[in-house]
C-alpha cells in the first residue's frame, strides 16, 4: 500500500494541473470503488476549481471552491496519469511502467485547460468522497488523527508523552495513526533502523535522547524518500505511471539475510511477523 512519501508524490505531480484550474469534465466509469461513490459525486465536481490540493496522512485533499473538498485514498493500486494535448506529462527521472489497462480507468477529470487526469485502480481498494470543507476536520477518516510527521508538532515530547508506560514495542505504537499520522510499515522498519532501537523493545522505556533520534531518522527518511519520488513496492507507482527509485536505498525493508548497513560484517537482518506484517530489522544494533 502506498505510504506518506508515495501520496505526497502524487500530490506533488498533481498539484501543477490541478490546483487553480476549473474542471471542465468529469466521467465516472463505475459508481464504485471501494466505496460507492456520492450520488452527486460528477455534479459537484463539474464547473468546480480546485482551489487547493494538498494531503494529510495518507489522503489527497482537493479543496474545492464550493462547500466541498475531494478526498481521494489510492488504496492498493490506485494511480492517477496526466495527459496534455500535446502528449503525456512524465516529470523526473525514473523508470516507466508500463501504460495502464484503460479497463481499470474508473474517473477521468478534465480541466478546461485541456489536461486530462484518469484515475487507475485494478484492485479497486481505493476510494473516493465528497466532504463538507469547514467540518472535515470532524469526519471520522480525520478527526482522531495525530501530527504529520514531517511537522513541528511531532516532537520527542509527544512521543514520550504517547509512549508512558507503554509495554508494546515502538513500530507498532508509531503504527497508530493517532500517535502520528501516515507513517506505514515501510518507512518505520527503516527509520527504527537508522535510530538503532529495536522493534520490540517497550517502547515505555526507551529515554527522550533516543527518542529525539527516532523523530530525527523519521523525518530524513520520509524527505529522502519524498525527494527520489517514493518506493517501487508492489505495483505502486507515479503520477505519469513512472516508478521512484527509493526502494534501491532501502536498508533493512525487504533485505532479510543480508549485512546491516549500520555494522558491516556484523550485524544481518532478520525478519519477523507482527500482526500479519513483516518487520525486518537488525538484531545486532538495534537494542
Amino acid at each position: 500500500m502506498p505510504e506518506l512519501p508515495e501520496v505526497e508524490t502524487v500530490r506533488g505531480g498533481l498539484a501543477p494541473v490541478l490546483e487553480g484550474h476549473r474542471l471542465a469534465r468529469v466521467e465516472a466509469r463505475r459508481p464504485d470503488l471501494r466505496f460507492p461513490l456520492p450520488e452527486n459525486f460528477v455534479q459537484v465536481l463539474t464547473g468546480a476549481t480546485v482551489t487547493r490540493l494538498s494531503r494529510r496522512a495518507k489522503y489527497l485533499l482537493a479543496a474545492l471552491d464550493r462547500e466541498d473538498t475531494l478526498v481521494m485514498h489510492l488504496g492498493m493500486s490506485g494511480r492517477f496519469e496526466i495527459a496534455h494535448p500535446d502528449g503525456e506529462e512524465r516529470p523526473g527521472h525514473f523508470h516507466y511502467a508500463p501504460d495502464p489497462d484503460p479497463k481499470h480507468a474508473h474517473i477521468v477529470f478534465e480541466t478546461e485547460a485541456g489536461v486530462r487526469v484518469t484515475y487507475y485502480d485494478p484492485r479497486r481498494f481505493g476510494y473516493m468522497a465528497l466532504v463538507n470543507t469547514a467540518t472535515l476536520h470532524l469526519h471520522p477518516w480525520f478527526a482522531g488523527l495525530g501530527p504529520e510527521p514531517l511537522s513541528d508538532q511531532f516532537d520527542a515530547d509527544r512521543l514520550k508523552a504517547a509512549f508512558a508506560g507503554r509495554k508494546q514495542g515502538p513500530k507498532t505504537l508509531l503504527l497508530d495513526q493517532r500517535i502520528v499520522a501516515g507513517l506505514g510499515n515501510i518507512y518505520v522498519c527503516e527509520a527504527l533502523n537508522r535510530a538503532r532501537i529495536s522493534p520490540f523493545k517497550a517502547a515505555g522505556g526507551i529515554s527522550k535522547p533516543r527518542l529525539e533520534t527516532l523523530v530525527i531518522e523519521i523525518r530524513a527518511v520520509l524527505s529522502e524518500a519524498i525527494a527520489a519520488g517514493g518506493s517501487t513496492l508492489r505495483d505502486f507507482a507515479q503520477t505519469d505511471g513512472a516508478l521512484g527509485y527509493f526502494q534501491h536505498r532501502f536498508r533493512v525493508y525487504d533485505r532479510e539475510g543480508e549485512p546491516c548497513f549500520n555494522d558491516p560484517g556484523v550485524g544481518v537482518i532478520a525478519r519477523k511477523v507482527q500482526a500479519g506484517r513483516s518487520t525486518f530489522y537488525c538484531p545486532a544494533c538495534q537494542k
